[in-house]
C-alpha cells in the first residue's frame, strides 16, 4: 500500500519519519544545524509531493520549490498549521479548523506559482547552486550541495534571543 503522504514515492523519507510522533513546532530554517535542515526538508518534502497530489497542484508548485527561499517559506507554514490542525489538539471554537487551512491553502496559491519555472525549465535564483531538471535525485544534490542547506545555524532573531536569556539568567 502507497503511503499516503508520499503516494508516488518521489521523495525519500527521513529515517525513523514512519515512527516519529508529529508535533506542531515552528521552524525557523536558518536557526537550524545543517544535518537538522536537509532532515526536516526531506520531511517537507514527502509533505510537498502529498499536498501537490491531493490538491492536483502540480502546474502551480513546479518541481524546483525547494530552490526559491519564499516558496519554501509559505510552504513550511502551510506544513506548520496542517500539522496543527490535522496532528494536534483540537482547540475550542476551532470547529472549522480544517476548512480554515484549506481557505488558507486557497490564498497561499498564487504566492507558491513560479512563472519562470513553470515550463519545466528552471529560473536558478540569485546566488544559487545551479539546479539539474527536477526529481528526487536531483533534490537530494540540493540537500547535499545547497548553502541554504549546509550553512552555520544563526537565527535571525538572534539578538533578541540573547537578550532574553540575559534577562532569564539576570531574574535568577
Amino acid at each position: 500500500m502507497p503511503d499516503p503522504l508520499n503516494p508516488a514515492g518521489l521523495w525519500p523519507m527521513p529515517p525513523g519519519a514512519a515512527t516519529q510522533q508529529a508535533e506542531p513546532q515552528r521552524w525557523v530554517w536558518a536557526a537550524m544545524d545543517p544535518a537538522e535542515r536537509r532532515m526536516r526538508m526531506r520531511e517537507l518534502g514527502v509533505w510537498v509531493d502529498w499536498l501537490r497530489t491531493t490538491f492536483e497542484l502540480h502546474h502551480t508548485i513546479t518541481h524546483c520549490w525547494y530552490r526559491h527561499s519564499a516558496v519554501v517559506e509559505h510552504l513550511t507554514a502551510l506544513y506548520a498549521g496542517w500539522v496543527r490542525t490535522y496532528a494536534g489538539e483540537e482547540a475550542p471554537g476551532r470547529e472549522l479548523a480544517e476548512a480554515d487551512w484549506i481557505n488558507t491553502l486557497h490564498a497561499f496559491t498564487p504566492r507558491l506559482k513560479l512563472a519562470a519555472c513553470a515550463t519545466g525549465t528552471h529560473q536558478e535564483p540569485p546566488m544559487s547552486v545551479p539546479s539539474p531538471a527536477g526529481g528526487a535525485e536531483d533534490f537530494e544534490l540540493y540537500l547535499t550541495l545547497s548553502a541554504a542547506t549546509t550553512a552555520p545555524a544563526v537565527h535571525p532573531a538572534a539578538a533578541e534571543l540573547s537578550r532574553r536569556e540575559a534577562e532569564l539568567n539576570a531574574a535568577l
